[in-house]
């Protein structure tokens, strides 16, 4: 893999040149590697461009990923299953968005053609880990941004609850709901009424939200120290991680857009205390437990 680079190295604006500069050569790596891992072809559904990205092999206990949009695995927690896959299924909650970048309004000016081109990027961003995925067909929140309906969320829990009932013995991750979305919110509350007790940041594509200190106050108010958490190195596996991000062009766009959650993830290494052995460049993902007890 090429020597990834440190954001901000030479100046604000390098770090995207510097990635975009070593993605293209592991492009080129993966498009020569002889070894025994097969490298699959996958197309971004917004651009046309083409990508590999090398399939993973799951191992292990399954886990029941329970996202609340198409691109809220791939955004925040991929680089942990990049780097140990193990089998999943993708519960995405709501499906049915009108949430697509302004620049693109006029190619999907429906939410049945911004509803398609979401579920496509997903499922495209999936492949690469053999995802089983399971649609619940509910419509994402519009703004102005309210508290979810409580009635909603039973309706939600009763559902996750059926289909999770196919799935003992699975591990569920869920988001923490750092961010003040309600759909995040309402799916972090089903899922800890449903027994989860291990979720993801779901930080890095929020700027607006949860990198801002006061999203951040009220998520340390709101769970009250339950929450413990770990971080996950994915140094190793942050040009793949950029692949799936390129995928979800939809929401990652202008292209810029895609950086952001790599340059959280460098800020968030940045808590590592053991060096990682693939070198000094470090990438990470944050992740919660929640305490016994609580």
């Amino acid at each position: 893999m090429p020597t990834l680079p440190v954001p901000d190295g030479e100046g604000i604006y390098s770090f995207a040149h510097d990635l975009e500069s070593a993605h293209r050569h592991w492009m080129s790596r993966l498009a020569t590697r002889t070894g025994t891992e097969p490298v699959m072809e996958v197309k971004a559904p917004v651009t046309g461009e083409r990508y590999r990205i090398m399939e993973r092999r799951p191992e292990g206990r399954p886990v029941v990923v329970i996202e609340p949009h198409h691109d809220d695995f791939a955004l925040s927690a991929s680089g942990r299953f990049l780097t140990r896959p193990r089998p999943l299924t993708v519960i995405t909650v709501f499906t049915r968005s009108r949430s697509v970048h302004p620049m693109l309004e006029a190619a999907y000016p429906s939410g049945e053609a911004v509803s398609a081109i979401r579920e496509e990027e997903a499922a495209t961003a999936l492949r690469p880990f053999g995802a089983r995925r399971i649609l619940l067909g509910h419509r994402d929140a519009d703004p102005p941004y309210r508290a979810f309906d409580p009635a909603r969320l039973a309706v939600i829990t009763e559902e996750l609850a059926g289909v999770l009932a196919d799935h003992a013995g699975a591990e569920l991750i869920a988001p923490a709901a750092v961010t003040r979305h309600p759909d995040h919110l309402l799916v972090h509350e089903a899922a800890r009424m449903l027994g989860c007790r291990w979720f993801w940041e779901d930080v890095a594509f929020w700027p607006t939200y949860a990198l801002a200190g006061c999203d951040r106050a009220l998520f340390e108010q709101r769970t009250n120290n339950t929450l413990t958490p770990e971080l996950a190195d994915i140094t190793g596996v942050v040009l793949d991680k950029l692949t799936l991000l390129r995928l979800h062009g939809s929401q990652m766009h202008p292209a810029r857009k895609m950086y952001r959650p790599l340059r959280h993830a460098w800020t968030v290494a940045r808590e590592l205390v053991d060096p990682p052995s693939h070198g000094p460049a470090r990438y990470a993902e944050r992740f919660y437990r929640l305490e016994d007890g609580s």
